[in-house]
């Protein structure tokens, strides 16, 4: 079997290329920059240098595969993240289509099954229809929020803050991206499915983020404060940090779009469920970043 692996140096790609060599396979990496596959992966895949939004690179380097894993580059210093995103998912699915890929397992995000109103998560919803529109057999795994949004609050953290705009007592799912890695590496070396697929990826158990600040605080023995801003507040602040006032809009609309009564399409299952925990995660990779 070839299966093929985009973001294979993202937290989620480079499990995937992980587990792909552990279990035997020698996947096709799509990569911009091959020196920053992890070390000594290099050697074991087959890398294809070129950029995802380049149609004839993406249809070439997918031709022969027998899957693919899709993670839709998100650029946040774009001027229009969500039309970089929107040209990526366009290249993409063109590539399936003329490649004849016959299963695509996209990376998506809790949020994209309300189509709109989800900020950046919009252009993962809109990933989702085109490649559904395909007609290759495909599972979507919709992840929580990513523990490691968590690095971008790295310096905050360290003056013992940390701001959101989701209310403090509001719970949602969390997930480290490694875990929905693994579920994505087991669907495209399972052979028995059949595609259209939607699957969450809920991670051990839903959070709020009165509860993430009181897990930090417990792994750094510091405390650490809870802010809660309103969305104008958060994007004029993003805004002041450099970022485009589409880009801006597009990371406050993420959390929007999941607070005000939203429910997951999928339940919390044995099935959605990943172990890794948040104190887990905390004290192997955000502690050490912290104190670095």
């Amino acid at each position: 079997m070839t299966i093929g692996v985009t973001g294979a140096t993202g937290n989620v790609g480079s499990r995937v290329t992980r587990l792909l060599l552990q279990a035997g396979e020698r996947p096709r990496v799509l990569v911009r920059d091959p020196g920053r596959l992890e070390p000594g992966i290099a050697g074991e895949v087959d890398a294809e240098r070129g950029d995802l939004s380049d149609r004839a690179f993406v249809t070439g380097a997918t031709a022969g595969l027998d899957a693919l894993l899709w993670v839709t580059p998100e650029d946040i210093t774009a001027a229009d993240p969500l039309s970089e995103m929107a040209a990526v998912v366009e290249s993409g699915t063109a590539a399936v289509r003329a490649s004849e890929v016959r299963r695509v397992v996209v990376i998506s995000s809790v949020g994209a099954e309300r189509r709109h109103g989800a900020g950046l998560i919009d252009g993962l919803a809109r990933a989702e229809d085109a490649f559904l529109a395909t007609g290759a057999d495909v599972t979507v795994l919709r992840g929580g929020y990513y523990f490691t949004n968590l690095l971008g609050n790295l310096d905050e953290l360290r003056d013992g803050r940390l701001t959101t705009t989701m209310p403090a007592e509001r719970p949602m799912p969390w997930v480290d991206p490694r875990d929905v890695g693994e579920v994505a590496a087991a669907r495209l070396l399972a052979p028995g499915w059949s595609g259209p697929v939607v699957q969450a990826v809920h991670g051990p158990a839903d959070l709020t983020w009165a509860g993430v600040a009181e897990v930090i605080s417990r792994a750094t023995g510091a405390k650490v404060s809870l802010d809660v801003v309103a969305d104008r507040a958060m994007s004029d602040g993003l805004r002041q940090a450099g970022l485009s006032g589409a880009a801006a809009d597009a990371l406050v609309g993420m959390i929007a779009g999941i607070r005000d009564d939203f429910t997951p399409e999928q339940e919390r299952t044995p099935v959605t469920t990943t172990p890794t925990s948040l104190e887990q995660w905390v004290a192997a990779t955000l502690v050490p970043m912290l104190r670095g």
